[in-house]
């Protein structure tokens, strides 16, 4: 696609990001799907659509917390916002023993980020506050842990600019663990960016997706911690296993398996009944054409 006054085109892991006159951004949410940093093979039928539709309902219902990038969202997988000079880091919260938390801590370890993990927990445990445990934003390859002091030490953001990102993270997970709670779910952990234009802060790209996020049906969910149980859950979690069960976690020399029709379709399923699940309305998928896109993104850029 070309839009008029397009200055620069992006294609990232799942998105399409292109620059207008260098000041606006016009966001496309692929059905492209990522795990352990590396695109897989086939794409996932509606996963953009359902991903812009829930960034751009907590987008708003966060918007009193912290400024977002957006200005508008004119198709069920397009965003258009402002372009923010982007924090070189990914702040992610967790409020729960999970994931890559997880298997750090079952290797042993009892630091992540810098953050001391406490003794005799077990997968899924909530924490006793939620821990910032931070990473390197990385345009290839694997993003890479780091902690508040390193980030500080090396100047990738300044220590006034951090207290105030770790402030508004603290805020905006407290904001998404209410949402959750009222749809019977637990919001376990996220990850947010920031930007700034001038000496103002911005919230961008995507938030309390599953693709940036972790969510646990709270229904249960003590019962089946007491019992040693699995955690049902709505997250993007699923396809990692299903990798790492096959053998592939990303590293050199693995091949990706083979993703037949029926786990396809199970993956489209699950991101389906997270948006039903966390918005608490039906899904209406939408197909549009790139030609509808270019217009319609072109009638607002270009009046």
């Amino acid at each position: 696609m070309k839009f008029k006054g397009q200055t620069h085109f992006y294609s990232g892991k799942v998105r399409d990001v292109y620059t207008i006159e260098d000041q606006y951004l016009v966001m496309v949410a692929s059905d492209r799907i990522s795990a352990f940093d590396v695109i897989l093979p086939r794409t996932i039928p509606f996963k953009g659509q359902v991903l812009n539709q829930i960034a751009a309902r907590f987008l708003e219902a966060t918007k009193d917390i912290v400024p977002n990038w957006v200005i508008s969202v004119p198709l069920p997988h397009v965003t258009i916002g402002r372009k923010c000079l982007t924090f070189p880091v990914e702040m992610v919260i967790r409020g729960h023993l999970t994931g890559h938390a997880w298997r750090t801590y079952k290797s042993g370890l009892r630091t992540l980020c810098g953050v001391t993990l406490p003794e005799g927990m077990k997968e899924n445990d909530a924490f006793p506050q939620p821990i910032i445990t931070p990473s390197t934003k990385a345009h290839e390859g694997h993003d890479e842990d780091i902690s508040r002091e390193d980030i500080i030490a090396k100047g990738l953001v300044s220590e006034s600019d951090y207290i105030q990102l770790e402030q508004y993270t603290r805020a905006l997970f407290a904001r998404g663990q209410e949402m959750a709670r009222k749809q019977d779910l637990i919001l376990a952990d996220t990850k947010y960016e920031f930007g700034r234009i001038g000496d103002t802060i911005y919230l961008i790209d995507e938030i309390h997706t599953p693709d940036s996020s972790r969510y646990f049906y709270a229904h249960g969910f003590d019962e089946r911690q007491r019992n040693n149980e699995p955690q049902k859950q709505l997250s993007k979690e699923f396809v990692r296993e299903w990798l790492i069960a096959n053998d592939f976690m990303g590293k050199e020399g693995q091949t990706v398996p083979e993703m037949d029709d029926a786990f396809v379709a199970s993956v489209t399923a699950r991101y389906i009944e997270l948006y039903e699940k966390i918005i608490g309305e039906s899904f209406v998928p939408q197909v549009v054409t790139e030609d509808e896109v270019v217009r319609i993104v072109d009638a607002i850029m270009v009046p």
